[in-house]
């Protein structure tokens, strides 16, 4: 899972900054407003000062996590065309934000966003569905050596040279789709090497150990999530980020898990299934192992304990306000309000910003939303399961002038959840 990715670049926010604000449409233009197409939904006009909750949200919070994204330097490669949210309207409503108070945070985001309910059609024996769902994730906070020795044995390792990995929707003659990522060799591209030959030696010297982790199952929770903060013995900490993966297929942990009657369903956490791999070695090598997937990492400092890794959209995530979306239908860097309560949340809905990415978060009602850093964020993130109703806010269109359709956002961080 992530922890893995606004999507816009800072110069066509900086392009748009003398942009001025115009007033919000009146109640009958936002009625006959005509919402944008997006696979798979239906989107419903709704006013935003209406929804249940908007009035007692932090708004001040929302705004900072947007204006946060609005000055990343934009994911790399760009987002596939088509997806929902125009880089210039995105633009001009980031160029607007810098110049609002905190206080007004709530009057910005009706003046500057059409707000549209997703709603799944009806398909064959489906009934109609204005609900999605919601989940959580986090950044793991492990200990681990730049030395292998006794309590350090399992290597976290550094972007192979002759990985190359594919943009999305991008292919590759002669390399199955399937495969997002390949091996350069003298006669193109091939498959990269599933996780059971990387661990058994079949990169040799095209990658390199930047740390090394207490266990097998510890890398293994870092490659699920994407990304996580390293302990080190001197009380030094780092940073590990996402730094490309074998494109071979994610196969669940837990589904393997549950499927083999090792684990019920019900209750199935972070902590439950580790210390089942770790009190079944056997069987937890072979489990870890029909996962193909395999991640590589990069390390840098922590420059500020109160955010998390960048996510896809290449800034650092903030906790309860950053949530992982459908990169192939959603831009970086549109806000959402989820339709329901959160688990140890005050108040009925929640203002967040699309900022991320994962494997497993497809579809226009589905999110992942990013709960901090360490034990007690990983038991939040493993409580979040939830029906959650998605209003996406869609930026209304920018006055003439304004910042031109810039190159948008890269996917991804980590994997899926278990």
């Amino acid at each position: 899972m992530p922890c893995l990715r606004v999507s816009l670049p800072a110069a066509a926010v900086l392009a748009a900054a003398a942009v001025s604000i115009p007033a919000g449409p009146s109640h009958a233009a936002e009625a006959l407003r005509v919402p944008p197409p997006v696979a798979g939904a239906v989107l419903e006009p709704v006013s935003l000062a209406a929804l249940p909750g908007w009035r007692e949200d932090d708004g001040a919070a929302s705004l900072d996590a947007f204006r946060r994204t609005c000055a990343g330097p934009g994911p790399n490669p760009p987002q596939i065309e088509g997806v929902t949210g125009s880089p210039a309207d995105l633009a001009a409503a980031c160029a607007a934000a810098a110049e609002v108070r905190p206080n007004e945070a709530k009057k910005f985001f009706e003046a500057r966003f059409s707000a549209y309910r997703i709603v799944r059609p009806a398909s064959g024996t489906e009934p109609e569905r204005r609900v999605g769902f919601l989940t959580g994730y986090f950044e793991p906070e492990l200990t681990g050596s730049l030395e292998p020795g006794p309590g350090y044995t399992a290597p976290v390792l550094a972007r192979p040279d002759d990985l190359v990995s594919l943009a999305p929707g991008e292919t590759v003659p002669g390399l199955d789709p399937l495969y997002r990522a390949g091996r350069r060799t003298e006669t193109g591209l091939v498959p990269y090497p599933e996780r059971a030959a990387i661990e058994d030696g079949a990169l040799g010297e095209r990658t390199r150990p930047l740390l090394w982790l207490r266990d097998a199952v510890d890398l293994f929770v870092l490659q699920v999530q994407g990304s996580g903060r390293v302990r080190l013995p001197d009380g030094r900490g780092m940073r590990v980020l996402y730094d490309g993966k074998n494109g071979q297929p994610y196969t669940s942990i837990g589904k393997l898990l549950v499927n083999e009657g090792h684990l019920p369903i019900n209750g199935l956490s972070l902590e439950r299934w580790t210390a089942w791999l770790r009190a079944n070695p056997d069987h937890a090598r072979r489990l870890m192992r029909m996962n193909a997937s395999y991640i590589f990492f990069r390390t840098e400092p922590v420059t500020d304990p109160a955010l998390g890794p960048p996510g896809a959209a290449g800034v650092p995530l903030s906790p309860g306000r950053s949530m992982a979306v459908d990169g192939n239908l959603w831009r970086y860097g549109l806000p959402f309000w989820l339709e329901g309560k959160l688990p140890g949340q005050p108040g009925r809905g929640h203002l967040v910003v699309a900022a991320d990415t994962g494997s497993a978060i497809v579809g226009p009602a589905r999110g992942d939303l990013y709960v901090g850093t360490g034990a007690a964020a990983g038991r939040a993130a493993g409580d979040l399961h939830d029906r959650m109703g998605f209003v996406v806010l869609i930026p209304k269109p920018a006055p003439d002038g304004a910042a031109k359709d810039a190159a948008a956002p890269e996917a991804a961080a980590g994997e899926a959840r278990p």
